[in-house]
């Protein structure tokens, strides 16, 4: 499929047709229509001046219609809100003490949308479940109007990947089709991606974030959806699943014993699972009734025009002025036609990066964008990015991604700025970048004509090997011995590599185990492929899976990141922020739930104490995030000293130091980042089908066939034991596409991809 497919010119079209929800692919049973009501009313009938306050677990009981007076300031809503919720509650309570007579009008008003015989502890629950939705008609219908200029796209897409054409209608959900929007929990654009998700898919940095791009997006929510449903099996809860995560569907599903969702919104339980969840698939069901007889809502109707651009990938690095003059248009135009784009190019500091998909309308450009571009003078032209001085911290940034993504070590960067802990940075902090970072190797401002580096020469070249003069020389044939004390980040310093390069040249299944006498190899290869094996057989190679446990526990690379909301999360939102589902004064139901949503592993604990062990993880890991000795998770598993764990192996923990919820989170941090590492220099394009044949093992499928991570695998193959694998067994392989270049211009080198 091609990067971009480019909607398409309608002729005398003015209207986008849309489809209603398809009954075999999303069904809407009978028990379930009362809520797509609901949400038919918040999409249709209440506009953003007023709201409903509601019971939120049955959606047949409203309270009231809520008109609040526009020239309210915020927190004034809130306060009116609350105070009608406070109203409602006591004549709940009032009620729940047994009164039937005397009632006042609203007492009887309210007592009459229940059943009739309504228990006292009926009403004594449901004063506890009132909650304020803020209509959301105006907004709909203005998403209507924007949605015709990218549904074509959208509808094209799905087509070309063979999935349903009522996913077209999910925007409308997350953003009412809106591509620039940002929200207060980190997500981003038209599909809303949250930074972790959508780094699987795209480019997301502070030169070019792709979520904001409603084409390159569009693709991507395609590709996520696909996988929802590879690994929930049905599209209910794939749709579930973009909210609330693949895993948590899954397990939901696997709980229950069903893929009713009928059944799992109405009974699943989870501390995650709250009335975000269990709304969103019914959300999506009124969205698309609404938005397939939008006109019937609305009235006439004129959505905007799909626009025909021509898109040309930019062969080198150029400032935002000099491709506007090239292309003969204003600025203006081209940062509409490329939302991608961060403010880091707009304001100077950074240049529009070389290979960047650039894009114009059409009808804007006096001539053919190629001959434009080919036109430009050689001073215009320029083979590196600008270096950064500094870089404020991104949601989901951790120093190791920062340093890698800079060309620096993260002693440094560490040193540079004053940090106490590697682990421990917030969002929104400013941190300096070593001046002469790459110095060796780069020209900022040094044009394409004058560049040395050819790329097939400098993707050899380690990411951070710079001040050559304070490293260790390499010993003797490659491999260093490890020492007592030694532990990764030490070692990669000391020799100038990257700790990830020592985790995908030595096959390790973690960054925070190695043992005294091990022998690792720190000379790269000369060729590397995506999955870490070197070119030359290790010393200690081994083709087994599991990681053998040290003597002593190593810490995990976790990071603790203090919340802090900024101005990239919060100023150019262009919507108001999703909420608690208890606020008073809640947009829609649609917040993101915490986590790695596109991971389908389970990563929570069991109400017995219990886990599977998941890819890269150890007892030293599970010691560490508990707060307690291996050996003791050794002596209440039955473990013999030494004995490895196997990933989906079920292991009894303790909880005497930690709570549970508090290991989650330590779980899921760890493994967010080391997929966040790998999706920093790799991106997945599609997927291939492969049917395994004799002399497969997962560890040659993984290292030797596709170079894909063991952990990647199991993800796009969850039903699948691949651990013991079968003639005949049909795999699912995600294609890996290499992102071409560090974007910062510290270093002309090609990123090397770690491994998992």
């Amino acid at each position: 499929m091609n990067r971009i497919l480019i909607a398409l010119l309608f002729i005398g079209c003015v209207v986008v047709p849309t489809t209603s929800a398809a009954p075999r692919d999303f069904p809407q049973p009978a028990a379930l229509e009362h809520d797509v009501g609901f949400w038919k009313r918040i999409y249709s009938e209440v506009g953003t001046d007023g709201g409903l306050i509601h019971d939120t677990h049955d959606l047949r009981i409203v309270y009231d219609v809520v008109k609040l007076p526009s020239d309210l300031s915020h927190h004034a809503r809130e306060r009116e809100t609350e105070r009608l919720k406070k109203k409602y509650k006591d004549i709940l309570l009032r009620l729940a003490q047994g009164k039937r007579s005397g009632l006042s009008r609203e007492e009887a008003r309210v007592l009459a949308l229940f059943d009739s015989g309504v228990s006292n502890q009926t009403l004594r629950t449901s004063a506890d479940r009132i909650r304020f939705q803020l209509g959301q008609a105006n907004k709909f219908r203005a998403g209507v109007i924007r949605s015709g200029a990218y549904k074509n796209h959208i509808l094209n897409v799905l087509r070309e990947m063979g999935l349903p054409l009522e996913i077209a209608n999910l925007p409308h959900v997350e953003s009412s089709y809106t591509p620039s929007v940002y929200s207060r929990v980190g997500a981003a654009g038209m599909w809303q991606f949250t930074r972790s998700t959508g780094s699987r898919f795209m480019q997301v940095d502070h030169i070019v974030d792709e979520r904001l791009d409603p084409y390159l997006a569009s693709i991507a929510a395609a590709r996520l959806l696909e996988q929802n449903h590879r690994v929930t099996g049905s599209w209910p809860l794939a749709i579930t699943a973009y909210n609330h995560g693949a895993a948590g569907m899954r397990r939901a599903s696997q709980q229950l014993g069903t893929r009713d969702i009928v059944k799992i919104v109405r009974e699943y339980k989870s501390r995650t699972f709250g009335f975000a969840s269990r709304n969103f698939y019914v959300e999506f069901l009124a969205a698309s009734a609404v938005a397939s007889n939008a006109e019937l809502h609305f009235g006439p109707l004129v959505l905007d025009l799909p626009i025909a651009y021509e898109t040309l990938e930019l062969p080198f690095y150029a400032k935002p002025g000099d491709i506007a003059r090239a292309a003969g248009v204003d600025l203006a135009t081209l940062k509409e036609a490329n939302p991608a784009l961060r403010p880091t190019v707009w304001d100077g500091s950074k240049y529009i990066p070389k290979g960047f998909e650039l894009r114009l309308p059409r009808a804007s450009l006096p001539r053919p964008l190629s001959d434009a571009i080919a036109a430009m003078p050689s001073p215009q032209r320029f083979a590196h990015q600008t270096r950064d001085a500094s870089y404020v911290v991104q949601r989901g940034d951790t120093l190791s991604t920062i340093a890698r993504r800079h060309g620096v070590r993260m002693s440094e960067l560490q040193a540079l700025n004053g940090l106490k802990s590697q682990h421990r940075i917030r969002i929104g902090q400013k941190l300096r970048l070593p001046t002469n970072a790459g110095s060796s190797t780069t020209v900022a401002y040094e044009s394409v004509e004058q560049a040395a580096p050819k790329p097939s020469s400098v993707k050899k070249a380690p990411a951070t090997k710079a001040a050559p003069s304070v490293l260790a020389a390499l010993p003797e044939g490659g491999y260093y011995t490890v020492r007592r004390g030694d532990h990764l980040t030490a070692i990669a310093e000391r020799f100038g590599i990257r700790v990830a390069d020592l985790v995908a040249w030595n096959r390790l299944q973690s960054s925070n185990r190695i043992a005294v006498g091990q022998k690792l190899l720190i000379e790269a290869p000369t060729s590397i492929a995506r999955t870490g094996t070197p070119a030359k057989q290790h010393p200690d190679a081994t083709p087994q899976l599991a990681s053998a446990l040290p003597a002593e526990p190593a810490k995990p690379t976790v990071v603790e990141v203090e919340i802090e909301v900024t101005e990239d999360t919060v100023a150019s939102a262009k919507v108001e922020p999703v909420r608690d589902e208890d606020a008073s004064s809640d947009e829609s139901a649609t917040a993101p739930s915490p986590g790695l949503l596109a991971d389908p592993s389970d990563y929570t604990v069991s109400t017995q104490g219990t886990i599977l062990v998941q890819a890269n993880e150890t007892l030293g890991h599970y010691a560490e995030w508990l707060d307690l000795r291996a050996s003791r998770l050794r002596q209440i598993n039955g473990l013999r000293f030494g004995q490895p764990v196997t990933i989906q192996q079920k292991l009894k923990l303790d909880f005497s130091g930690v709570r549970p919820e508090h290991f989650e989170r330590m779980r899921v941090e760890y493994h967010r980042v080391l997929q966040e590492e790998f999706f920093a220099e790799w991106e997945i394009e599609g997927t291939t089908l492969h049917r395994v044949g004799p002399g497969d093992s997962l560890w040659v499928l993984s290292t030797r066939r596709f170079d894909v991570p063991i952990w990647l695998l199991r993800q796009y193959n969850p039903d699948v034991d691949l651990e013991a694998l079968s003639s005949g067994t049909q795999l699912t392989i995600p294609k890996l596409r290499q992102r071409p270049e560090t974007t910062s211009g510290s270093q002309t080198v090609l990123l090397e991809a770690t491994a998992g």
